[in-house]
């Protein structure tokens, strides 16, 4: 099944995707997509038996799509450096923080408040970063809870997959001590989606992900190519940390990211950046010149 958050008649809903044209929407007390998730099994048997039922049909093309996943109990799990090429191509251009080809993956963090729907604007603010950088991967959500999760089981706990554009500021993802937390967590600056594809309908072993800016390719690869595939992935993180039902795991970049490019190809107010995976849509978002600096969020009220 691929499914979706929308807005609709004033409220976030979830619904199944039932054609490349239709959207079937969820009965309100299933709740959210994170609360179905955590739901196991037995949710999806559920939701499978009422799908042929359900009456409340939309059509697909103008849905108000929202990120599918809009609430988080932590920060959202990432692994970079995750495909050799991209690892290489970025020698020499790390700006004084070189370090030899990792033996494990590399593991990093970011705010949940980055997370935007599918089609919003990317907020970009020149004052907080002058190299805003794009970078095209294939994201998955923890389906089971656990802790020491073996290679071999490993797989078992995924419930799905979506998309994510990870947007860089590598000014200051450089400029704090060789951590990235800073310059991966700005806000509004992370687009994910269009629909959570679950397991048993996507192999990932082999999705291709591109990444367009104003129509020009500048990623093109497959998850094929991953330097430390899924269950290597999963086994390393949940080495005595337990990963949660609903957490969402990013999982690396292509090579192609725009601060490796000669000369580099940083993003700007207006472009139009778009993401793409067989087998699970597109993200399309056009970064648009913000106030990020404000002391206060847009509907926050505090300062």
């Amino acid at each position: 099944m691929r499914f979706a958050t929308i807005r609709h008649e004033g409220s976030e809903r979830v619904a199944v995707v039932v054609s490349d044209a239709e959207l079937a929407l969820l009965p309100k007390d299933l709740g959210d997509l994170v609360g179905i998730i955590q739901g196991g099994p037995e949710a999806l048997a559920r939701i499978r038996v009422l799908l042929p039922d359900l009456r409340q049909r939309l059509p697909l093309a103008g849905a108000a799509l929202l990120a599918p996943l809009r609430r988080f109990r932590r920060d959202i799990l990432c692994a970079g450096w995750n495909y050799w090429d991209h690892f290489e191509e970025g020698r020499g251009k790390r700006e004084g923080q070189e370090v030899p080809r990792p033996e494990h993956p590399t593991f990093f963090t970011k705010s949940p408040d980055t997370v935007i729907g599918p089609n919003d604007e990317i907020g970009f603010d020149p004052n907080i970063s002058v190299k805003w950088d794009y970078e095209a991967e294939l994201a998955l959500v923890i389906g089971k809870t656990g802790r020491r999760i073996p290679q071999a089981k490993a797989m078992d706990h995924v419930f799905g997959y979506l998309l994510a554009n990870d947007v860089s500021q590598r000014d200051l993802q450089r400029a704090h001590g060789g951590q990235w937390l800073k310059g991966k967590s700005i806000d509004a600056t992370m687009p994910i989606g269009p629909f959570v594809v679950t397991a048993d309908e996507l192999d990932w072993r082999d999705v291709q992900l591109q990444c367009r800016v104003n129509g020009q390719v500048l990623q093109d690869a497959s998850t094929k190519l991953m330097a430390f595939p899924l269950p290597v992935l999963i086994e390393e993180l949940s080495f005595g940390m337990t990963v949660r039902a609903g957490d969402l795991v990013l999982t690396g970049t292509p090579a192609g990211v725009g601060n490796a490019r000669t000369p580099p190809v940083y993003l700007t107010d207006g472009d139009e950046v778009v993401v793409s995976g067989t087998g699970i849509g597109e993200l399309r978002n056009r970064m648009r010149e913000t106030d990020l600096r404000a002391a206060t969020a847009p509907g926050d009220g505090q300062s």
